[in-house]
C-alpha cells in the first residue's frame, strides 16, 4: 500500500467495546455546555437546590421535632443532621442524573449538537466524556450551594465537610455516568420514567437518607449495600459527624468501579447508537 493510499485511508473505527479513545479535544464541548448555562446559571441554581431545602427544612425540623435524635453507630445525633448528610448525597444524585439524562439528550438528539460538534476534529468519544464531566459539575454546583447552606444554618460545622465536598463530587461523576447509559437507549423523554421509578426511587428509600438501613429486614439491607447511594451515604454521614467512616476504601471502590463500568457501558451504547 502506498503512502498516498494511507494518508487517504479513514481513522480505524473503535469497536463498540474498545477502550475509551480520550483527548483534551472534550474541554472544547464542556466550555460549550458551559457557556450556554452561564445565562440561566441562576434560575437553575435556584431549581436545583429548592427542592431539597424543602426536604430538608420539611423533614428535618417538622418531622426532626416528632423524632428527635436518631442512633448512627451507637451515637445519637439529631435527626435534622441525619437527613441534612443523606439529603446532600440524594442531590447530587438528582442533579448530575437531570443532566445527564433530560439536557444530554436534548443535545444528543433533539437539537443534533452532537451531530455538529463531530464534524469539526472532535470524536465521539470525546463528547461522551465532556458530557459526563459537565453533569457531574451541575451535581458539584449544586451540592456546594446545598453545603453552604447547611453551615450557615449550623447544621454541621466540621472541617470534615471539605472531605465530603470531594466524596459528593465522585457521586456526581458515578451518577453521570450511569445515567448516560440510559440516555444512551433513550427513543425519547418518556423513558427516562423507567430509571426514575425502577431506579432512583427506591435507591432514594433504600440507602439510608431518611432512615437508618439497620431498620430495614436483613433481605433488603443486602439489597442496599448494592447500591452506589448507599456507599456515598456511608461516606458522607460520619464527615458530618465530625467522624472518619468505617471501611472508606471499600465504600470508595464501590463507586470507583460503578462509575468506570458505567461510563464503559454508557460510551458502548452510545457509539452503537450512532452507528446505527
Amino acid at each position: 500500500m502506498t503512502d498516498k493510499t494511507l494518508a487517504s485511508s479513514p481513522p480505524a473505527t473503535p469497536s463498540l467495546w474498545g477502550p475509551p479513545r480520550l483527548s483534551m479535544r472534550w474541554w472544547p464541548v464542556f466550555l460549550r455546555n458551559f457557556l450556554v448555562w452561564k445565562k440561566l446559571a441562576l434560575p437553575s441554581l435556584i431549581g436545583n437546590i429548592a427542592e431539597p431545602l424543602i426536604w430538608l427544612v420539611a423533614f428535618g425540623y417538622g418531622m426532626g421535632a416528632l423524632i428527635g435524635q436518631v442512633n448512627v453507630q451507637g451515637t445519637q445525633v439529631p435527626y435534622i443532621l441525619f437527613l441534612a448528610s443523606g439529603s446532600v448525597c440524594l442531590s447530587a444524585m438528582q442533579a448530575a442524573s437531570f443532566e445527564a439524562l433530560y439536557s444530554a439528550f436534548s443535545r444528543m438528539q433533539i437539537q443534533r449538537t452532537w451531530d455538529g460538534i463531530m464534524n469539526a476534529p472532535v470524536g465521539l468519544d470525546d463528547i461522551v466524556l465532556a458530557e459526563m464531566l459537565w453533569a457531574s459539575f451541575k451535581s458539584i454546583f449544586t451540592v456546594t450551594a446545598i453545603l453552604l447552606v447547611m453551615v450557615v444554618l449550623q447544621i454541621s460545622l466540621s472541617p470534615k465537610l471539605l472531605v465530603a465536598w470531594w466524596v459528593l463530587a465522585a457521586t456526581g461523576i458515578t451518577f453521570s455516568s450511569i445515567a448516560l447509559i440510559f440516555n444512551a437507549l433513550a427513543k425519547g423523554y418518556d423513558f427516562f420514567t423507567y430509571y426514575f421509578t425502577l431506579f432512583m426511587t427506591p435507591m432514594m428509600f433504600l440507602s439510608g437518607v431518611f432512615f437508618p438501613l439497620e431498620q430495614l429486614p436483613g433481605a433488603v439491607q443486602a439489597v442496599a449495600q448494592w447500591l452506589p447511594l448507599s456507599h456515598a451515604v456511608a461516606l458522607v454521614r460520619p464527615l458530618f459527624m465530625d467522624r472518619w467512616p468505617d471501611a472508606a476504601w471499600l465504600h470508595l471502590g464501590v463507586l470507583a468501579a460503578y462509575a468506570v463500568g458505567a461510563f464503559w457501558i454508557a460510551l458502548a451504547l452510545t457509539r452503537r447508537r450512532f452507528r446505527s
